[in-house]
């Protein structure tokens, strides 16, 4: 079985392009090595359908028999990543291929990255195709909403082995340079199989590479080549606009900088963006306004859920320049009769979300305004889902949820499994009654009378759009500017001090 999978894994190799024909034979030697194999028959294989996931399971079985790997998920992740690297073209082939590529069109190169990523199993697709992913008609536009499935949970043994394990500062995290081609341990991922393409934005060099938990298409990942801490300033828009310039056809976004409006890496500067859509970036201006001295970028509030500011322009330096302006003033902004305060006991509050992307030959830029402040009874922040939600979405609004992608929690797939019949039933002390589904109870109290039949057929459906608009609330409350009067009039102040 070694062999013949060995011999179907180089094939796989070959044929999707990565491995070339000439190497046939020092990736068989490679993989042997890998396996304490002395010997090779070149067995007669059925090369018609190479499924890259059972290869890698038969492979993994034989290394688990051979005691070159543990049966557990951490250890075969670490192995199968080891597998895949002797399949692999070195860093310099990758980079050569993605430029040379580059001078057709960026298009070109991004699609050979992005399958390489995919088909060498660094983004693991499979697993990818294990969330469950759907739309959700709301008074802003189409939201995406996913359940996460797709990063395997750790099992106690490897718990206990990295609690054991002796502490690393190499890499210093998973978005350092460093990670490319290292073999990972139980409490860092492998990056055997993982590439990078060297960019210059402004002036500086960064990495671009994939998300390997791709939540919408072509997600990528934009990092510093140094391990800095994220921070939200005038060059985060240059840099921004750098990217759309180098890939007219991604968007290109950051995370806040600060804590619970920020994302889950606050230290290593980095974006994220892809080539995909949001409701955001389809969501209208509502009101246009005009800020003294830049009469050539045109300004508006956006039809979202939180408080979006939109600068559209053909010179990125312009736009830039008002952002960064914008920032500054919204950096020290209070409001008390809205709860906005820049500060309190000399922490701040007040950051921005940025998002950008090229229309044509117009540039634009989205600034969302984010404010981390809590209070006794919003500990988790006042502009945090609040407590209602939890049962939804607990964790941090990040960039992506920013966008109107949310990410959901693994746990809600089984839950709204077995919370099935008892919607169909409208049996809410039954809800009640489970320690697993108690906290869904009052959401599905209130939205049952809004349906007459339930059953098999429709249960599914009502499930996920309720869910759907539950995350409408998410953001909303994210705002900080609600979408009522008094809110648009506190906005206006605001804008007002530009």
């Amino acid at each position: 079985m070694l062999q013949k999978n060995i011999k179907k894994l180089v094939q796989y190799g070959i044929e999707k392009g990565f491995t070339p024909e000439c190497e046939r034979i020092y990736t068989t030697n490679l993989l042997l090595d890998l396996f304490k194999e002395d010997e090779y028959l070149d067995p007669e294989v059925d090369m018609s359908d190479l499924d890259l996931d059972e290869i890698l399971d038969n492979l993994l079985e034989v290394a688990i028999e051979r005691g070159l790997c543990e049966d557990s998920i951490v250890y075969k992740d670490l192995f199968d990543t080891k597998i895949m690297n002797c399949l692999m073209p070195r860093p310099s082939t990758v980079q050569e291929k993605f430029f040379e590529l580059y001078k057709k069109s960026p298009e070109d190169a991004t699609k050979y990255f992005y399958d390489l990523s995919c088909n060498s199993n660094y983004i693991r697709t499979t697993r990818v195709a294990k969330n469950v992913c759907w739309k959700t008609e709301t008074k802003y536009g189409t939201l995406d909403i996913t359940i996460n499935l797709s990063k395997p949970e750790k099992d106690p043994k490897a718990i206990a082995a990295a609690l054991k394990a002796k502490n690393s500062a190499y890499p210093k995290c998973q978005l350092c340079m460093e990670n490319e081609g290292y073999a990972g341990r139980v409490d860092h991922p492998a990056r055997e199989n993982h590439r990078i393409i060297p960019i210059t934005i402004n002036d500086s060099k960064w990495g671009f590479q994939y998300s390997p938990y791709v939540y919408f298409n072509e997600h990528c990942i934009v990092f510093n080549g140094q391990h800095v801490p994220m921070r939200i300033e005038k060059a985060t828009f240059k840099k921004l606009f750098d990217f759309v310039k180098l890939f007219p056809h991604y968007f290109l976004g950051s995370n806040a900088d600060l804590p619970i409006v920020g994302g889950s890496i606050l230290t290593h500067d980095h974006f994220q963006g892809g080539h995909y859509t949001f409701a955001m970036e389809k969501a209208p201006i509502v009101e246009e306004f005009s800020v003294e001295g830049f009469s050539d970028v045109k300004c508006g509030i956006v039809n979202w859920p939180l408080s979006v500011i939109r600068l559209d322009g053909r010179d990125p330096d312009r736009i830039i320049e008002l952002a960064d302006h914008i920032l500054k003033k919204w950096r020290g902004y209070t409001d008390e009769d809205a709860f906005i305060y820049a500060e309190t006991e000399n922490t701040p509050h007040n950051t921005i979300t940025p998002i950008a992307r090229r229309r044509g030959d117009m540039y634009e830029l989205d600034l969302t305004l984010r404010n981390n402040i809590t209070t006794e009874d919003r500990p988790l922040g006042v502009y945090h889902p609040r407590n209602e939600l939890h049962h939804i979405k607990k964790e941090n609004i990040g960039l992506i949820e920013v966008m109107g992608l949310a990410v959901l929690p693994a746990r809600l797939k089984k839950e709204m499994e077995d919370l099935k019949p008892y919607v169909i039933n409208r049996d809410i002390d039954g809800i009640r009654k489970d320690e697993n589904l108690e906290k869904h109870a009052d959401w599905v109290e209130e939205f049952l009378p809004n349906y007459g039949t339930i059953n098999d057929g429709n249960v599914s459906e009502i499930l996920k759009d309720e869910i759907g608009k539950v995350f409408c609330n998410v953001l909303e409350d994210a705002g900080v500017f609600k979408n009522t009067s008094e809110g648009r009039e506190a906005f206006h102040r605001f804008i007002n001090v530009l």
